[in-house]
């Protein structure tokens, strides 16, 4: 009669936990789309590709200043900003940006051990309304 109560008791113990998680969850996930899409903030680039045309190898790494704008009318918190290669080094400043105001990304890229065509995105996470935002290099190596 124990073990059968003991197991009544883990069963209802059980039960109450994934009512929890399933609370917790969903609760998460409301917060996140009220702090993310619904924000306000808008992330705008002046420019979101460039093209460092031919570079050379032993000239070593080459830099790009991207031009980031909030054009929502909340403040715009970049979160992350993130190189799609080890051989991209993104910059920027964690400061919220005031609504109509801009910041910069510094890229920048290192041709070492790299001759050829490449192309590389950068990836900034925000609380902006889309989320993340894509900006990208290009150019030739020899």
């Amino acid at each position: 009669m124990n073990i059968i109560l003991n197991d009544k008791v883990m069963k209802r113990i059980a039960i109450l936990t994934t009512i929890l998680l399933l609370c917790a969850t969903l609760a998460g996930a409301q917060n996140k789309q009220a702090t993310g899409k619904q924000s306000g903030a808008q992330i705008t680039a002046t420019e979101t590709e460039f093209d460092f045309g031919t570079i050379k190898e032993v000239d070593g790494p080459v830099s790009h200043t991207f031009t980031i704008k909030n054009t929502g009318k909340a403040p715009l918190v970049l979160t992350r900003v993130v190189a799609s290669c080890g051989c991209t080094k993104p910059e920027f400043e964690t400061a919220p940006i005031a609504p109509g105001k801009t910041t910069t990304v510094k890229v920048t890229y290192n041709p070492a051990g790299r001759p050829g065509q490449f192309v590389k995105t950068i990836s900034i996470y925000s609380n902006g309304k889309d989320g993340s935002y894509i900006l990208r290099i290009k150019g030739v190596v020899e």
